[in-house]
C-alpha cells in the first residue's frame, strides 16, 4: 500500500527542501488539499498547459466575498488576463528590452564594485544587506525614476507588501493582512502622486514620466493603474533578483566543485545562473483559478478552483532535464520556467538575469574565496512564494 501523499507548503522543514514532496508529486501529478478547492500540480508539461492558456485558467481572482471594499482598486499587471493585460504590458514593455537593459550594463557594474568595495572594507557582512538588495532596488529605482536615497523605505515597503504572498491560497482571507496591505497601497499612492506630479510640470527620460503621461491620455492609464504598475515594478523589480542572487551564492557554496569550475572559467557564468534559476527557482509557485470545469491530469477541476503550479518542481522533471538533481554550471539544455510561461512571462527577465551575472562576475573577481559565517540555519523568507532567505552571513577574502 503506497504511502498518502502530505504536502504542506507552509511546513518549515519542506521549505528548505521541498524536492523530495516534488518528486512524489510529480509521481501522482495532482495533488488536492484537504478542505480547500485547490489542487497543486508538480509536472514540467503540465505545468506549461495550465500557465499557456489564458482563456481556461485566469490569473485574475477576485476579492474575497467577505470584504470586497478592501480591494477597491484594480489589480496589478500579473492580476489580469489578455487584452487587458495586454494593454498594461505595452506601457511598460519598452523600458525592459534587452537593447535597453544592455545599455544599463556599465550602471549596474558600477554599482556592484561599489557594494564590494564596502563589503570588502567590513570582510565580515550581511550578502542581503551588502549586496543582494542594493544592487536591484538600485537600478529599478533609476529605471522608474525615483530617488534612490528612498532605497529603505523602497524594502520597507517591498517587505511588508511580500510577507504574506501565498497565504491567502490556503486559507480563509485575512481582514488584518488586507488592511495592512491596504495601508501600505496608501502610503505609497501618496509618495507616487507627488512624483508623479513632478514629472507632468518636469519630464524626464524615466519610465516615471512614460507612465505619468499615459495617465494623462485617461484612456490608456488610470491613476490607480499607474499606482499598481510602480508598485509591481518596485517589488518585483528587486524581490526576485535579490532571491536569484543570494540564491546563486548559497548554491555554489554548497557544490565547491561547480564554484571553482566558475572561478577558473568565467565565461560559464551565464549558464550558471541559468542553473540557478533551475536548481534553486526564486519563484516556487504560480496560481492560477479555473475559468470553467476542465480536467488535469484526470481530476475535474471545477470552474472557480485553483490550480497552483509548482515551478520549482517542474524544473526538476526528469523528462525534461538530464540528471535534474545535479547541479551543473555548464548545463547546455535548460528550458527551465524560473521566469514562467505564457502571457505572463517575467517582463524582468533579462534584468534579472543581467544583474545576477554582475554581481557573480564581480563578487568572483574581487574575492579570492567567500564562506558562511554560522553553522545556524538562514532564515527563511516569510512568503512561500519565494525559496530564499532574509540572511547570508559571509566572510569575504580579498583577491
Amino acid at each position: 500500500m503506497s504511502t498518502p501523499f502530505e504536502f504542506n507548503p507552509f511546513d518549515d522543514a519542506t521549505r528548505r527542501n521541498p524536492f523530495a514532496a516534488y518528486a512524489r508529486g510529480r509521481e501522482l501529478g495532482i495533488h488536492r488539499h484537504v478542505g480547500l478547492p485547490v489542487y497543486s500540480v508538480f509536472r514540467y508539461a503540465d505545468t506549461v498547459d495550465v500557465l499557456r492558456d489564458s482563456a481556461v485558467w485566469s490569473s485574475r481572482f477576485p476579492p474575497p466575498a467577505d470584504f470586497p471594499e478592501l480591494d477597491a482598486r484594480p489589480p496589478s499587471m500579473i492580476g489580469t488576463d489578455p487584452p487587458e493585460h495586454d494593454r498594461l504590458r505595452g506601457l511598460v514593455s519598452q523600458a525592459f528590452t534587452p537593447k535597453i537593459i544592455r545599455r544599463l550594463e556599465p550602471r549596474m557594474v558600477e554599482i556592484a564594485h561599489q557594494l564590494l568595495d564596502q563589503a570588502l572594507a567590513e570582510r565580515k557582512v550581511d550578502l542581503v544587506q551588502a549586496l543582494t538588495y542594493p544592487l536591484p532596488v538600485t537600478i529599478i529605482a533609476e529605471i522608474i525614476g525615483v530617488p534612490t536615497e528612498d532605497n529603505a523605505r523602497f524594502k520597507n515597503w517591498s517587505d511588508k507588501l511580500v510577507e504574506s504572498l501565498g497565504a491567502g491560497l490556503f486559507g480563509p482571507p485575512d481582514r488584518a493582512m488586507f488592511e495592512r496591505n491596504r495601508a501600505i497601497s496608501e502610503e505609497l499612492g501618496e509618495y507616487f502622486k507627488r512624483l508623479v506630479d513632478l514629472r507632468r510640470k518636469d519630464p524626464r527620460e524615466d519610465l516615471l514620466t512614460g507612465l505619468a503621461l499615459a495617465e494623462l491620455e485617461g484612456s490608456k492609464l488610470s491613476f490607480d493603474e499607474l499606482l499598481q504598475m510602480l508598485i509591481l515594478l518596485l517589488v518585483a523589480g528587486n524581490e526576485t533578483t535579490t532571491t536569484l542572487i543570494g540564491n546563486t551564492v548559497l548554491t555554489l557554496l554548497e557544490h565547491p566543485a561547480e564554484l571553482e569550475r566558475v572561478r577558473r572559467d568565467p565565461e560559464l557564468v551565464p549558464s550558471a545562473i541559468e542553473e540557478v534559476l533551475r536548481f534553486a527557482s526564486p519563484v516556487q509557485l504560480d496560481p492560477r483559478r479555473a475559468m470553467r470545469e476542465v480536467e488535469i491530469c484526470g481530476e475535474k477541476v471545477r470552474e472557480g478552483e485553483m490550480v497552483i503550479t509548482w515551478l520549482g518542481s517542474a524544473n526538476r522533471d526528469a523528462s525534461v532535464f538530464r540528471e535534474p538533481d545535479r547541479f551543473d554550471v555548464g548545463r547546455k539544455e535548460n528550458r527551465h520556467l524560473a521566469f514562467g510561461f505564457g502571457t505572463h512571462y517575467c517582463l524582468g527577465s533579462n534584468l534579472a538575469r543581467l544583474e545576477a551575472q554582475i554581481a557573480l562576475r564581480a563578487l568572483l573577481e574581487r574575492t579570492k574565496s567567500f564562506e558562511l559565517t554560522t553553522s545556524k540555519t538562514l532564515p527563511l523568507h516569510r512568503s512561500i512564494v519565494f525559496r530564499s532567505f532574509t540572511e547570508i552571513p559571509l566572510e569575504l577574502t580579498p583577491a
